[in-house]
């Protein structure tokens, strides 16, 4: 009973804590939720207000039982649990299951995991806020009513397996509604005509683009005859400087990350999906060993959407910056961003380094690949907004070809005069942006005579808009308001689980499969595909964390209108059948080809040929690679396991039973020539422990 018990998610996060805390803290990790809502069935009871039916699942039974007997025998118990919605439900169901009311039990959070912020939560403990519990479990219970209720008809009449959520639903029409705006895309073609120029005294050439007429009139190119007319017509023209503009452009920092913004410029920059990132990211807030300073917590909380930033930390910021780069880097007032995105917990930080002092370079030693990459890019930006703002010099010079007509041809240049907070950090553009790089011209003024040394007509056709890639799509569910902080990672993975959606060369495309749900859930449940809809109760889940919103009503007002809708759909809907996916073998019975299904343990082989031939073989991916036991000569496949995990194995099992777990690469080593295999972001050999880089494909 001397013991005073802290519980947190992870033992890394314990491990962490407990260099901090000192031996007078017992800390324990319940490894995320101890108790959730059952799988086996809705766990929702409708008719007494959506009373929710909480289980202990039985792989946390045991953590469970652990933590009850620490509490038992604790005299103080503290939940250090995350701090956000989820991490506050985590503790407000600790304290159910360790059912400690006989004594004192308190919340404490911190959103970074330092000496300073950690002493200071447990000085201010308080007790659990409700309401954010309520809102948790509100978003809980409803995403268990739209998944549970409407999956069971996609097994029905679609295909078994299937899901719908409510937010995932949304995320596969953004991309379905993308394609279809792809598909009926209409290219229409165009003309952009270049001169390239000098003038009388200058022998440097440059270039300049035909923008219209002198008169300000729009000057459309669309074929090329109506382009080697127009060249006929400017080879003869004469060309003198019309007009010359030069302005002071300034450029400022971008503020440092939100969880949204690190998941787009990780994904941009180190091409990193957001369910890496975020892992990543946990691993860095929750503490790395680091030296002789053991572990420690290098980047504060990564799920929040405010761009706070504290003073200390400012301050550290801006003397840090003048002591490496100089006085001219420092603005004169500290940096305070505005929040953008609505709704944002102005409780929280952005993300970003606990110490400044502590640079990149010098901790990259105790840091993996993909973690000194996510860590210096987090630092990098945080510095970075803390800088002077760069300066460029921007000049327009506007042409004059005089012939029939007065054409007008423009060009511009950019120059930096002062790199400011580019010296460290930019931010990347995302692929349908373009990016304002710097040019220079032959100094120019109104007047000069220009010689014309050639004109150079390009055929163009416009472009539809680009697919959404990880960066882009983030940004939008952001912007339309749909999902939290918490969910964007989540969202994406999902739907690339559930084969509703596949990355091609880094870009979102539909599946049929996805088409097909999607088109069913707009059909009869036009709501849960809204995405104004889903916006709106993305509002209405966060007014009921500051107490304008009962959550029993929220949910009772959606799912009134909604059961109808089921209820309707149940009757209508017919089956839906979809294409059979075929694969390059025939059935070894009779010959016809054989197709992938879906079963209740995944994908499996069964011949077209069904119901007359009943043939069926397991999926195996081919990988391309040989069994690498002596005398075997089986191909490596990969097989997914009941628990739906890849796995490889030689294809002439069971008479070979050569099991590997990681994907293994056709490349030989290049040190003895044995197996490599994926190990994380490297390639590993089987044979001799060789670790390098990843071959290229």
């Amino acid at each position: 009973m001397n013991k005073e018990l802290v519980i947190v998610e992870s033992p890394a996060k314990a491990k962490t804590l407990a260099k901090i805390l000192g031996h007078k803290f017992t800390i324990m990790a319940s490894m995320g939720h101890v108790r959730d809502l059952p799988k086996s069935s809705l766990g929702v009871d409708v008719a007494k207000d959506f009373t929710p039916q909480y289980v202990v699942p039985r792989e946390k039974g045991k953590t469970a039982r652990e933590l009850k007997k620490a509490a038992k025998d604790a005299k103080v118990i503290y939940l250090a649990t995350d701090p956000d919605r989820e991490g506050e439900a985590i503790a407000w169901h600790l304290a159910q299951v360790i059912q400690s009311d006989h004594k004192p039990y308190w919340r404490v959070v911190f959103h970074e995991i330092t000496d300073e912020a950690v002493k200071e939560a447990f000085q201010h403990p308080h007790e659990i806020n409700e309401r954010l519990v309520d809102a948790q479990q509100a978003r809980r219970i409803l995403d268990r009513l739209v998944g549970y209720k409407i999956s069971p008809l996609l097994w029905k009449k679609v295909r078994r397996g299937l899901s719908a959520g409510r937010v995932q639903s949304v995320a596969v029409k953004i991309i379905i509604d993308r394609e279809r705006e792809i598909q009926q895309f209409v290219a229409k073609e165009y003309w952009v005509i270049e001169a390239e120029l000098t003038s009388k005294t200058k022998k440097e050439a440059f270039r300049a683009t035909l923008v219209g007429l002198i008169d300000g009139k729009k000057l459309e190119v669309r074929n090329e005859t109506e382009a080697k007319e127009l060249q006929d017509i400017l080879e003869k023209a004469d060309y003198s400087v019309l007009k010359v503009t030069t302005k002071k452009v300034t450029r400022q920092p971008a503020p440092p990350f939100i969880t949204s913004t690190l998941q787009q410029e990780a994904a941009r920059k180190l091409r990193f999906t957001a369910k890496q990132t975020m892992a990543i990211a946990q691993q860095l807030y929750e503490g790395l060993p680091v030296g002789g300073e053991g572990s420690v917590g290098l980047i504060t909380y990564m799920r929040t959407d405010s761009t706070r930033v504290a003073t200390s930390a400012v301050a550290e910021a801006r003397e840090f910056i003048e002591s490496k780069y100089g006085k001219e880097y420092v603005p004169a007032h500290a940096r305070a961003f505005a929040g953008k995105v609505k709704g944002a917990q102005e409780a929280h930080e952005a993300i970003r380094p606990t110490r400044i002092s502590r640079e990149p370079a010098q901790i990259k030693q105790y840091l993996n690949a993909a973690q000194f990459k996510l860590y210096d890019l987090i630092w990098k930006r945080m510095v970075a907004s803390q800088m002077s703002a760069a300066l460029f010099d921007s000049t327009t010079v506007d042409i004059e070809a005089k012939n029939n007509k007065s054409y007008l041809f423009r060009t511009s240049t950019l120059v930096n005069t002062f790199p400011g907070f580019i010296i460290l950090y930019t931010e990347s553009k995302d692929e349908a942006e373009v990016e304002e790089k710097e040019s220079t011209l032959p100094k120019l003024k109104k007047d000069d005579i220009l010689k014309l040394l050639g004109l150079f007509p390009e055929q163009r056709f416009t472009q539809p808009p680009p697919r959404y890639s990880e960066a882009s799509l983030v940004k939008a569910l952001e912007q339309y308001g749909i999902g939290r902080p918490s969910t964007y990672a989540p969202i994406l993975s999902t739907i690339q689980d559930r084969e509703y959606v596949t990355k091609v060369s880094g870009f979102f495309q539909p599946t049929e499969l996805g088409t097909v749900v999607n088109d069913l859930l707009t059909r009869y449940f036009p709501n849960i595909v809204d995405v104004t809809f889903t916006a709106e109760m993305e509002d209405e889940l966060d007014d009921i964390a500051t107490s304008k919103r009962e959550w029993v009503k929220v949910i009772r007002d959606f799912y009134t209108p909604f059961d109808t809708s089921l209820q309707k759909a149940v009757q209508v809907i017919e089956r839906v059948k979809l294409a059979d996916q075929l694969v390059e073998e025939t059935c070894p019975k009779c010959g016809k080809p054989l197709a992938i299904k879906m079963g209740r343990f995944g994908k499996f082989l069964a011949c077209t040929g069904f119901p007359e031939c009943k043939f069926t073989k397991p999926f195996q991916l081919k990988t391309g690679v040989k069994c690498p036991e002596p005398g075997c000569g089986g191909d490596i496949v990969g097989r997914m396991s009941k628990k739906k995990r890849m796995f490889y194995g030689c294809s002439n099992y069971p008479k070979c039973k050569f099991l590997i777990n990681n994907k293994p690469l056709p490349q030989p080593c290049p040190g003895c020539g044995g197996m490599l295999v994926q190990w994380g972001k490297q390639a590993k050999c089987l044979k001799c422990n060789y670790k390098g880089k990843l071959p290229q494909e």
